[in-house]
Formats: C-alpha cells, structure tokens, sequence
C-alpha cells in the first residue's frame, strides 16, 4: 500500500511533471525537487499567497522550503521522508498554482 508521502511511479511522475512544468515548475538538478519562483505586484499579495499556502501545507502536514523578497516568493518542494518527490509535493504544487492565478 502506497501513501502520499512515499515516491511516485515512474508513469506518476512523467505525467505530473509534464502537467507542472506547463506552468513554471522546475526539477532541481542537485536534488529531487521541484522549483518555481513566482512574482505579485506587492508584498501584500506575495504574503497573502504565502499565507493561504501556509495554512492548506499544515493541513496537509507538508512543508514548503520558500524565501520572500519583497513581492517575490521562490518555493522548493521536495518530501524529506522518502528522500525525493511524492504525491504530497505534487498535490501542494497544483494548490500553489491555483492560489497563485487569484492572486
């Protein structure tokens, strides 16, 4: 049995990474992540999307590594406890990309 948090299938991850990568995300070369850096118009907004991103990881217990700079926010995703890319990070990368286009 498969839980969100263990490595996606080969077939998993071409078909999500191919989905994600339409919109901006990135595979890291020194590690198994994904990347996007995303702009806003203000810091007001680029807190308001980090907050709303906040609240939804800690419901699901998944943790994005980020860095704010004013109206910039860089996110890495990647899970710890199975050392790469799981369902968690990809589920958490669509839900970015959603509150990012009502921002």
């Amino acid at each position: 049995m498969t839980t969100d948090s263990h490595w996606l299938s080969a077939t998993e991850r071409e078909h999500a990474l191919m989905e994600l990568k339409a919109t901006g995300w990135v595979e890291l070369e020194e590690r198994d992540a994904l990347y996007k850096e995303l702009h806003f118009k203000t810091f007001n907004q680029a807190f308001g999307f980090m907050s709303r991103v906040a609240l939804q990881a800690e419901k699901m217990n998944h943790h994005p590594e980020w860095f704010n700079v004013y109206n910039k926010v860089q996110v890495t995703l990647t899970t710890h406890d199975c050392g790469g890319l799981s369902k968690k990070d990809i589920r958490l990368a669509k839900f970015i990309d959603k509150v990012a286009l009502k921002m």
